[in-house]
């Protein structure tokens, strides 16, 4: 395989702004691919972006867009659109999750989940997946999560939207096969990013020394690789796919038990930090 992007290809990368997505411009960026990076925060992405440009000699664009409403998502539609942006590889990687009782949590919160999680990435989906079909060419990661595997108490929300974010992708690339482009799913397990400071789960430290933890370069280097390999599935780390194909010798009844153990666990702990 080729380390160089021939020619020039162009990827868009959502929540580009740290930890999986971060990692992802990093990785395409050395192998001389332009960038297109979004996420909320424009000033984290400009320094970004021109790092990226000054180091590796790509045209890296940095496009400020809040994915958790709809305007948002229509916003970096408008403006790919308004600077002749062509899209040749979709990272659909932005995404959060929330900690705790469905019944306690703030509503508007969990509605941002799904509208993050899937609304946005269903909609960036279905407006760049056609040119990439007209040109008989393009790539396609979404990044869903071993929680995509079975239910989650105290995480229902985001156990569901990562579900849907595995279902879709395996539904698109049997749609699109033998047009050119490829689908690929994403399901990384627990990873060193903000994620779980951003869930409100208490100390990362807690979870760092475990062997499922992984670094986020590792997981994009493994996301990476899958994509340009056209794989269907990529679930980084020997831990990580045992516990994922674990779950189908049990009930589903049963893996919402196990996972609400460990998540009590979490919250015990996340109680004395």
């Amino acid at each position: 395989m080729s380390e160089l992007a021939s020619p020039r290809e162009r990827v868009l990368i959502t929540g580009a702004s740290g930890g999986i997505g971060e990692a992802f411009a990093r990785l395409f960026a050395a192998r001389s691919y332009d960038l297109v990076l979004a996420a909320r925060s424009g000033e984290k992405l400009t320094q970004l972006c021109t790092q990226l440009s000054d180091g590796h000699q790509i045209r890296a664009e940095s496009i400020a867009a809040d994915l958790s409403t709809p305007s948002g998502v229509e916003q970096l539609l408008a403006d790919l659109k308004a600077k002749s942006l062509q899209i040749d590889i979709l990272v659909n990687n932005a995404g959060f999750g929330t900690f705790g009782l469905f019944a306690d949590a703030d509503l508007q919160e969990q509605l941002s989940q799904i509208q993050v999680n899937v609304a946005a990435l269903t909609h960036l989906t279905r407006e760049l997946l056609p040119g990439m079909v007209r040109r008989g060419r393009g790539k396609i990661l979404n990044v869903a999560s071993t929680a995509a595997f079975q239910p989650g108490p105290m995480m229902a929300v985001y156990y569901a939207t990562k579900a849907y974010v595995l279902s879709f992708s395996d539904a698109l690339r049997n749609e699109v096969a033998g047009s050119g482009v490829t689908v690929t799913c994403l399901c990384p397990g627990p990873t060193r990013t903000e994620f779980m400071a951003r869930a409100r789960m208490g100390n990362p430290a807690v979870l760092s020394k475990s062997r499922v933890m992984m670094d986020a370069d590792e997981v994009a280097r493994r996301g990476f690789e899958g994509l340009q390999k056209g794989r269907r599935l990529v679930i980084p780390g020997f831990l990580n796919k045992l516990i994922a194909y674990s779950t189908r010798l049990g009930s589903r009844g049963l893996s919402a038990r196990v996972v609400r153990r460990i998540m009590k666990g979490i919250d015990a702990t996340r109680s004395r930090t």
